[in-house]
């Protein structure tokens, strides 16, 4: 029985604040059947170039704005595509500390042999999660059978039942959508999660916040990233973060808090 989840667009490659929202959550459904927004983060992220965030975009094939997400479609020439990315982000990082480790994953993922956009995120994100040792078990929104809910909150409620869930968590941003009494009226907690402030050493200062995962994994080792997935907060409780957590940052000098105006936000 799971007593947390958590529900969200598939993204690629997303901020470090995605990965630690999988891993607080006992199981973690991928909206792979929800509308595709344009202006959102599901082919696109930001990386560091010449020490600013640079937009990074994985195009799409033309298609009607009311296709959900798993059936839209990378474009016909996205091998040459991939091959330019690859090649935007090698000359980025470089010189970063773990680029070697990093960059072979990212090109995997990059070339990977699947058009359909959610099913290749999908891969991306499972294969970013057995890299940091996340174990919570991802399942796709399409797979469920939730009937014709009425709204947004009425789907989250039939999944979170589909699950024996008692907690739903979600991003801040969702304290508009989401109304708590309706939650507990069906039986279930509704918290939203916050990533708390962190930095790590760039290239130089000042820092670069709210970067794609790719960022965050040439610039820390494993246990440092590891490290971070736990610098999160949920409201109406302290930080989760352990108290060894900073015995780890004197062991990795690299790792820092930062001020709340660096917070990264999706």
């Amino acid at each position: 029985m799971a007593r947390t989840i958590a529900v969200m667009q598939p993204y690629l490659f997303p901020y470090l604040g995605y990965f630690q929202l999988i891993a607080a959550a006992d199981v973690f459904v991928l909206g792979d059947d929800l509308q595709y927004i344009r202006s959102g983060w599901v082919n696109r992220n930001r990386i560091l170039h010449h020490h600013e965030a640079k937009l990074i975009t994985f195009p799409l094939k033309k298609d009607r704005f009311q296709l959900p997400i798993n059936q839209r479609q990378l474009c016909d020439n996205f091998n040459e595509e991939a091959e330019r990315l690859i090649k935007l982000i090698t000359y980025c990082y470089i010189k970063a500390p773990y680029f070697s480790q990093v960059m072979p994953l990212i090109e995997r993922l990059i070339r990977f042999p699947q058009t359909n956009i959610a099913l290749y995120t999908e891969h991306a994100i499972r294969e970013m999660c057995a890299y940091l040792h996340i174990v919570t078990p991802i399942m796709r929104g399409s797979d469920l059978i939730l009937g014709k809910p009425a709204d947004k909150q009425e789907r989250i409620i039939r999944i979170a039942h589909t699950f024996e869930a008692t907690t739903f968590i979600n991003p801040e941003g969702g304290s508009v959508l989401y109304d708590r009494d309706h939650f507990a009226r069906n039986g279930l907690l509704l918290r939203f999660f916050r990533m708390d402030p962190v930095v790590y050493r760039q290239f130089r200062q000042p820092f670069v916040a709210n970067l794609s995962i790719i960022d965050v994994l040439m610039f820390n080792c494993v246990e440092q990233v590891q490290q971070l997935l736990t610098c999160y907060s949920l409201d109406k409780d302290g930080p989760v973060a352990k108290p060894d957590l900073l015995a780890g940052w004197a062991q990795h000098p690299d790792v820092a808090s930062v001020s709340p105006n660096q917070i990264a936000v999706e």
